[in-house]
């Protein structure tokens, strides 16, 4: 969950600071490749798409309900929506043991901000994660899941994930496979109400709209592996049947818990390693936004979903000094070794200002070493033309096999130091202490007539071979030319925004793919850029809106999700509004999933 007094403080002081150089922004020699070749390369790589969202119709009962939004610009079917007996997921739709009251039973139309994970027991069983929106204007939502048994070529297990319906919204999906196949979803629920004019408010104790619950959690969801799984086949309490909290806070704003990400060891391989089965959860502690301090806690997983009690939570290090820490993106190697970036923000710089630092733990998270800096003065973008929000600004994988005695480490991270937004990469051979120039990602057309680059995501295959993932926006929108393609774009719902108004037909920088490119264990390039996308899609078409119904800024979700099977396939999960083959008539933010041979 991302706040969005942050978001508009961040802009007003990046404005004025203007773009000076960042660290690691002058890319090593690469070169550009046209846009006709990209575009080509979807179908000259052998990439597919699947459109997994609209595979299944999926209803709950929200704990507040909010309808608002129909007729609004952009929206071909906006606000919320009765479900009408529409849901053929199985899951339970309410009301749910966790809620105070008995609200109507919506339809969940939109899916942004995912994760997807490969079972390291069976290459063919995949879990994609995502926001759940039953209302995306009201930013009304649940973590929901899709889960395929055929390599991602059919998503028929999907919902919401329960056990956490009382709150107003959960958030931020992320996951994990144990070494046994059960799936960790590590959950952030929280709370606010809707004010008369749409807006969120936050409050205590009783004042919550819930008060049987806390106003903010960590929290954890299980979904045990088995022969015949289920919508509703999740574990979520522990004890006494009280929900599987790491951590609880009073509410969301002031003093409040955010960023969570886990990770799991699996080296069943090595039997020297010692902490092959525990899980670690880490998340971001606010206050009052002064200072924002990283914790970690973990647990060990057991045969059949259950586990270990989670360890007391303990501050993670950092840099004396400056508690700004925002991002933790956990990784274990195959030594057992965990490793975590950490994202630095100050608020003094609006947070538009990053730096980037390395953690360690030789012990299964009891003791962490560290920080060590990867990268200064990276300049948070702010996106050209459209409306939604900067992302996590980078992303972190560790490598399967040593070099030199080392695993390899690898950081993505956009940057705007330039006036555009790109992505760049960074390696290390020597256990972080070192890291190669940076290397731009996106090959497309230069800055004179950009086409951005943003919320990049790394992942190491089993192989070696390193993808690094990410939106791009070098192709133009679909054309106003009466195609197919144009149809089925509903660019025509678009009214533009205020930096580009106007319907945008044949727009530069405004309509998003997904790419990737591919590198060797050691950070150089395999080939160019690949587009993962078979469609251009509209991002303001549909969009939620994180702060209010009225708040002009958008949202397809902060980071979207990446990994690969020992099978020699990359798989990606991420938005989409193009209806693809008529499964996705108004427009709705749907998760599409690319695979692509992985080299």
């Amino acid at each position: 969950m991302r706040r969005d007094i942050i978001a508009i403080v961040a802009l007003a002081v990046m404005l004025a600071l203007g773009s000076a150089a960042a660290t690691g922004a002058s890319a090593s020699t690469w070169s550009y490749q046209s846009d006709a070749a990209f575009a080509a390369s979807y179908w000259q790589k052998g990439v597919t798409n699947v459109s997994a969202t609209t595979q299944r119709t999926s209803c709950y009962a929200p704990e507040v309900e909010y309808l608002a939004g129909d007729g609004y610009p952009g929206y071909a079917d906006g606000g919320g929506s009765l479900c009408a007996g529409r849901v053929n997921t199985g899951e339970d739709v309410g009301p749910f043991a966790q809620q105070d009251v008995t609200n109507d039973v919506l339809l969940v139309k939109d899916h942004s901000e995912s994760d997807i994970r490969v079972d390291p027991t069976n290459p063919m069983h995949l879990i994609g994660q995502s926001k759940w929106f039953v209302n995306a204007q009201g930013y009304n939502h649940l973590l929901g899941f899709y889960e395929s048994f055929d390599g991602g070529l059919t998503w028929n297990i999907q919902g919401h994930i329960p056990g956490y319906e009382g709150w107003t919204d959960n958030t931020d999906p992320v996951g994990a496979f144990d070494q046994w196949g059960n799936f960790y979803s590590l959950v952030l629920p929280y709370m606010f109400y809707y004010k008369k004019d749409g807006s969120h408010g936050y409050s205590n104790g009783a004042n919550l709209p819930n008060p049987t619950l806390p106003g903010e959690a960590i929290a954890n969801a299980v979904h045990p592996a088995a022969a015949s799984q289920t919508a509703s086949n999740w574990i979520t309490t522990v004890g006494a049947n009280q929900p599987d909290y790491l951590v609880q806070s009073p509410q969301a704003v002031t003093h409040g818990v955010d960023k969570q990400w886990n990770a799991i060891d699996t080296n069943t391989a090595n039997k020297k390693d010692p902490f092959v089965g525990r899980v670690y959860a880490m998340w971001v502690l606010y206050n009052s936004f002064s200072s924002d301090h990283p914790y970690v806690s973990y647990a060990q997983t057991r045969p059949d979903g259950t586990h270990t009690p989670w360890s007391t939570p303990q501050v993670l290090v950092s840099i004396s000094g400056h508690p700004f820490d925002q991002y933790l993106l956990p990784h274990v190697d195959p030594g057992g070794v965990v490793w975590t970036t950490s994202t630095l923000n100050n608020p003094k710089q609006g947070y538009g200002v990053a730096e980037i630092q390395l953690i360690w733990s030789t012990d299964g998270g009891v003791t962490w070493q560290g920080p060590l800096q990867v990268a200064d003065n990276i300049q948070v973008p702010t996106y050209q033309n459209t409306t939604f929000r900067e992302g996590i600004v980078d992303s972190f994988a560790v490598g399967r096999s040593k070099i030199n005695g080392h695993y390899p480490l690898y950081v993505t991270y956009e940057d705007s130091s330039t006036g555009a937004s790109h992505v760049y990469l960074l390696t290390s051979l020597d256990g972080g202490h070192s890291w190669s120039s940076p290397t731009q990602v996106d090959d497309g057309t230069a800055d004179s007539t950009p086409g951005e680059a943003l919320q990049p995501s790394v992942s190491v295959a089993p192989n070696g071979t390193v993808s690094v993932v990410f939106y791009d926006r070098r192709l133009p929108c679909p054309a106003n030319d009466g195609s197919t393609e144009a149809a089925n774009s509903g660019i025509w719902w678009d009214p533009g925004t205020t930096a580009s108004p106007g319907t945008p037909w044949g727009r530069a920088n405004y309509c998003v793919n997904s790419a990737v490119q591919f590198y060797r264990p050691d950070g150089s390039p395999i080939g160019q850029n690949t587009r993962l996308s078979e469609h251009t899609w509209d991002p303001e078409l549909s969009t939620a809106h994180t702060g209010s119904i009225n708040y002009s800024g958008g949202f397809i979700g902060d980071y979207f999700g990446v990994d690969s099977s020992p099978l020699g396939f990359t798989y990606t999960t991420s938005v989409s509004t193009f209806n693809y083959s008529g499964e996705n008539p108004s427009f709705h933010q749907q998760q599409i999933v690319a695979r692509i041979a992985t080299p």
